[in-house]
């Protein structure tokens, strides 16, 4: 069951990436490499402590 749990976790996140990748260019975020990549990856982290993140990856997923 934890083992199912965790892979559940983990298609989450790859997927809150892959959407924010593809929809970085509705955020207001600099458009750098860099920037894309770190926004990307720390989603999660960013989505729950950062009211200005969480719209703009509102933004991201929309479209």
């Amino acid at each position: 069951m934890s083992k199912l749990i965790i892979f559940g976790l983990i298609v989450i996140y790859i997927g809150g990436v892959w959407k924010f990748w593809t929809g970085f260019s509705r955020t207001n975020f600099t458009p750098s490499l860099p920037n894309r990549i770190g926004l990307a990856l720390l989603w999660p982290a960013l989505f729950v402590a950062n009211g200005s993140y969480r719209r703009n990856f509102r933004k991201a997923l929309k479209g």
